[in-house]
Parts: structure tokens; sequence; C-alpha cells
């Protein structure tokens, strides 16, 4: 994207990017970092809401968990500038440093210089990590089922900004004694609606202003620091989209998502900079598809396929543990994450858990009623009953993670390749494939 200053155009983000992951769970995007010059996020809080890096030069990214997550904790991006945590995301702070004491332990350092954190970001409190807690008993209770949250508290602290009664950074760093009133009648209101809560205020609120001289170095407007990177000093920005589309609050699968905007525009309401600023958007998606506890899966396997997806992409839930469910890759919902973001390219990771499948089937459209549709349907029920039309395409039977250029991906694997390119209708099309773990398991195809 580009800025203007003085009326003429500058270039401040050809070298940076946005990043969404296209369905319900990690794309394994570890890669695509070493690709582009640096990384942020756009939305939640420890639960994987907004936060950008900001450098002089290049550097990579690393897939860990938490409000760190997304560079601090990255040896390679140890020289950035500012890492910024933006009005869009909600902080829990004593899982923030207990985070960064782990991370200091594996070798961060200076993490503290490095992180910003906007004046405006909602605060999770301790109360609001048990209410998650007791609502997802209470769901299970009354409807059989749960919506599967990571209970860190996201959704309550997002109910109380919606609510207006929630509590801000810039609120822990003004009066404290009007900050403690506030606080007071918060938990007040949580008590009433839960019999059962119960809140240490004294003690919590203790806690909270010892933590508040500890952030207070790190506090900024948050607008205004990331106005001054855009059109001061040219720097490279990329905000990365914490939770994958499909668990967007408006477009994902509701009501069994998270509890904020991670499509592209939570880029904008969750740093506070304008669309034109938006330049690049690169959606990354799994060579298959998976999905972290209840709500339709219409390309789910339930079977060997879907255990041996699950076996060699090891996939667990990051911040729950749960296994994830595995299923073939479904370009319907692809194709709808383009629709909300506008992808300008994608980058395609895990080809290598595919090695061993003697043909692998690819979900191209749904139909209902024996109808097709052309649509991704908003209603969970109707999802659950559409029946996926499948291409099957030849498997490659070989190992692909040595591959670092197309010429060395079997003509199988390269034809699936160009399949999932040809039916998503990105205009900058396919430019990585990730093979492997390693940072350079990443084939570039431009």
């Amino acid at each position: 994207s580009e800025g203007t200053v003085s009326g003429k155009r500058r270039n401040v983000w050809a070298e940076g990017l946005c990043v969404v992951r296209r369905g319900w769970a990690e794309e394994r995007a570890a890669g695509l970092p070493t690709r582009v010059p640096c990384r942020g996020r756009g939305q939640p809080g420890d639960n994987p809401q907004a936060e950008a890096l900001l450098q002089p030069g290049p550097a990579g990214l690393s897939p860990a968990t938490g409000v760190l997550r997304q560079g601090q904790n990255v040896p390679e991006l140890t020289h950035l500038l500012s890492c910024v945590a933006g009005n869009g995301v909600v902080v829990h702070l004593p899982g923030l440093f207990e985070e960064a004491e782990k991370n200091e332990k594996k070798g961060l350092k200076d993490w503290e210089k490095r992180l910003i954190i906007s004046d405006r970001a909602h605060l999770v409190f301790d109360f609001h990590q048990a209410v998650d807690g007791l609502q997802e008993v209470q769901r299970q209770a009354q409807e059989g089922k749960n919506i599967g949250t990571t209970r860190k508290g996201i959704g309550p602290a997002y109910s109380s900004k919606a609510a207006r009664t929630g509590l801000r950074i810039c609120d822990l760093l003004s009066d404290f004694d009007e900050f403690s009133a506030r606080f007071k009648n918060l938990a007040h209101q949580h008590r009433s609606m839960f019999p059962t809560l119960e809140v240490d205020v004294e003690g919590q609120l203790k806690r909270l202003k010892g933590f508040a001289e500890r952030i207070r170095p790190m506090v900024r407007d948050g607008v205004y620091f990331m106005y001054e990177a855009l059109h001061g000093t040219p720097k490279k920005i990329l905000v990365e989209g914490a939770n994958a589309a499909l668990l967007d609050i408006d477009f994902g699968t509701y009501p069994f998502v998270t509890s904020s905007n991670c499509t592209v525009g939570g880029v904008c309401t969750g740093l506070g900079i304008p669309p034109q600023n938006i330049g690049e958007v690169y959606g990354v998606v799994k060579a298959y598809t998976t999905r972290v506890g209840i709500g339709a899966f219409p390309t789910e396997q339930i079977n060997e396929i879907g255990d041996l997806l699950q076996s060699r992409g090891h996939e667990w839930g990051v911040t729950t543990g749960r296994k994830r469910r595995c299923g073939w890759l479904d370009l319907m919902i692809l194709r709808y994450a383009h629709m909300v973001n506008g992808f300008t390219a994608l980058a395609l990771t895990k080809l290598d858990i595919l090695d061993a499948l003697d043909e692998v089937k690819v979900g191209v459209s749904y139909k209902l009623n024996g109808k097709r549709i052309p649509y991704f349907p908003a209603n969970q029920e109707i999802l659950q009953k559409v029946e996926v039309e499948y291409e099957t395409l030849p498997g490659w039977k070989a190992d692909t993670t040595g591959a670092r250029k197309w010429e060395d991906l079997p003509p199988q694997a390269q034809n699936y390749i160009r399949f999932v390119e040809n039916h998503v209708g990105v205009g900058g099309g396919l430019k990585w494939v990730g093979v492997g773990k390693s940072r350079d398991s990443m084939i570039q195809l431009f």
C-alpha cells in the first residue's frame, strides 16, 4: 500500500503486508515469514488481536503462542524497532508477564524495550477467565455442547468492551482510585450474573497496581504511533491476523468463532490505520483442512485419512492442546475467505503431509438439496447438510521435505498446487509452498 507525504505518493508498505489464515486453525505460516520483511498482528489476546512489527530491515517470523507470539520471541527479530500490540488486543497482564518470563529463559532479551502497547487496548481480568470457564460449563449443561473456548477470558473481555463497561490500559495508568471503583463495579456485575463466581477484588487490584508501573514505559498512543510509522521515516510493516478467517466474529462459522474480527478489516479497527494503507494481503492455507472443537466441517474425514492427516501433521491446538479434526482441502472455504479478504496472493503450507497418499481429494463445490450453491452458508445447520463435490487427483508418494525449488517437486504435486491455484482465482496466484517445519522449507514460486 502507499502513503502520501507532501503531495507525493510514497511506497511505505510495498515491502510489508497483511497475512490472513483462511480456515479454522493454525496454517503453519512459520516459513512464510522468512520470505517477507517483518511481522505483526491485527487482533485477541494470549488466545492467539492487533500487533504490528516495525523494523528498518529484513526479518523473519515464528508461530509461538500468546501476546508476544508474532515476533518478540524470534531470535532473528531482536533488532526490531518496535512490536506494537494495538487497540484491538485484549491484554491479560499476568499472562503477558508470565509469557515473557518463560521466553526470557529461552533466550528472549530486551523484549520490554521493543514491545509497545496501545493505551486503548482493553484489559482481561482473572474473573473474565473464570467466567469463560463457567459459561462453557453452562453451555454444556444446557445444550449438550460448548463452543470450545481457550478459557482465557477473551469472549467475556470483549463482552465487557461491547457493553461499554470494560477497562483499558489508559484507565489503569490514570487515576487508580477511579480505576478501582470501576473495577469493583465490573466485578460486582459478573458476580450478580454468576453467583458461584469468586473474585478477590483487593488482591487483584493490588497486583494490577504493580503491573501498571511495569507496563507504563511500554504504553503509547497506538493510533499516533502507527500514523508516525506510516508517514515518517519509511519502515517495513506487517500485520498478521491472529486467528483464521472462519473464526471471525462476523464472517466465521458463528457461534463457533472467536470474539473479534480476524479478517483483513481487523487490521484497520485493531490498529487504527486507514484502509488505503493496506497493501498486499496474503492468504495462508494448509494443503488440507483442520478444525479444533465442534462445528460444521463439510470435508472432515472421520476415517483412516483423517487419522493420517492428524498424525502426520501433528495437529493439536496450540493453546488448548486439543486434537484437531482433519479433512480434505475445501476450496469453497478458500474462495469465501478470498471474497472477504481480497487476497493478492496465497501461501500453501504442509504439502509434505500429503506425501504418503495414493490419491488426494479436493472439495470444489457444495450441493444443497441436490442443487449446487455458489455461496458459503451462514447457518450452521445448513452447512451441516451440504454435500461436497470432490475432484480426485493422483498422489505423488514421494518425500517433498527436501524440495527447495519448483523443479524439485514431483509432477503430481505440481499438478495439485496448480489445481488449487486455478480454482481459487487469486490475482497474484500461489507464491509460496511449504514442505516442512523448518523456516527454510518454503518454495518460492516467483
